[in-house]
């Protein structure tokens, strides 16, 4: 056996067993708390909380009757489920009608937003010709100008084409928008190119090349697109409110200000109806809901 007496006393403390034989505690590792989930989400969790109060309440308001909502101190929670505002809303004859008005609306201007950008965000992205960036930046440009200085121009060129107080009124100016190419060009320079030359040397068209290799790759910009064009048009009250004039053109955000009157408010109608409004959108955000977040971390702002 080794004699460690010659060694210094530090290095001999070192080899010196520590437990039961030495009568010192063993020291053990402190061990991590370890939560189950992220510590953000301690933060993120109070704020998703503090914004979905109004859609909440919205919720519970659309079940109380109209003496509970108008009182005061407002009532917190409903004393019982009245659905008084639902049974008038759906039993109103041009609820149904309005909802179609805004589902056609919508579905046109999301489709052809999703194929008008699409082509133009792939002629931006990888076509050059003269005055491609000229004229990119002057569409961008059309993005920080209000909606209330295009909206006469916008009502004389409607009115030209004999398109007011009808459904083409609101469609042909949401058929394309300059965000919508923006934001498709932007996700197509992120792709390689690669994969369009080797199917270019195959004999693919530039178009074939597109719509079977570029736009199966860009189905979370794609959903985006839907999802922001279809937010918009279905949310839209502005310009509707100018663009129609008859009831039965109304679409949903418009017919739910006839709710209001001028001594009073059905605001248990008006809540019901903001409600069946809302699931839509909600529906639609959930179901592309990782393609949204996948576009918005992959698309960069690569020139």
């Amino acid at each position: 056996m080794t004699d460690l007496s010659h060694l210094p006393g530090r290095a001999t403390d070192r080899l010196r067993p520590v437990g039961r034989s030495t009568g010192e505690p063993v020291a053990r590792p402190r061990r991590r708390l370890r939560l189950p989930f992220s510590p953000w989400h301690l933060l993120l969790a109070p704020l998703a909380l503090l914004f979905a109060v109004p859609l909440i309440w919205l919720g519970l308001s659309s079940v109380m009757s109209d003496a509970e909502i108008n009182r005061f101190p407002p009532a917190l929670w409903p004393s019982g489920i009245h659905l008084g505002g639902y049974r008038f809303v759906l039993g109103n004859a041009m609820f149904p009608r309005w909802f179609a008005n805004s589902l056609i609306v919508s579905a046109v201007a999301v489709f052809s937003n999703l194929l008008l950008g699409t082509l133009g965000g792939y002629a931006f992205a990888r076509m050059r010709f003269g005055g491609s960036r000229v004229l990119l930046v002057l569409m961008l440009a059309t993005m920080a100008i209000p909606f209330q200085l295009t909206m006469i121009p916008t009502f004389l060129v409607m009115r030209k084409l004999g398109l007011v107080d009808t459904l083409g009124a609101l469609i042909v100016p949401s058929l394309v928008t300059p965000f919508a190419v923006f934001l498709l060009r932007q996700f197509f320079l992120s792709l390689p190119r690669e994969l369009e030359e080797a199917a270019w040397i195959d004999g693919c068209s530039r178009l074939r090349v597109l719509f079977q290799i570029v736009v199966p790759l860009s189905r979370p910009a794609l959903s985006t697109v839907a999802v922001l064009t279809f937010l918009t048009t279905w949310n839209d009250l502005s310009w509707p409110l100018i663009a129609l004039n008859h009831d039965a053109n109304y679409t949903l955000q418009l017919g739910l200000t006839t709710f209001r009157g001028q001594h009073h408010t059905q605001w248990s109608a008006v809540m019901a109806g903001n409600v069946i409004t809302v699931l839509p959108v909600l529906l639609a955000f959930l179901a592309a809901q990782k393609t949204f977040v996948r576009s918005i971390t992959s698309t960069g702002l690569k020139g």
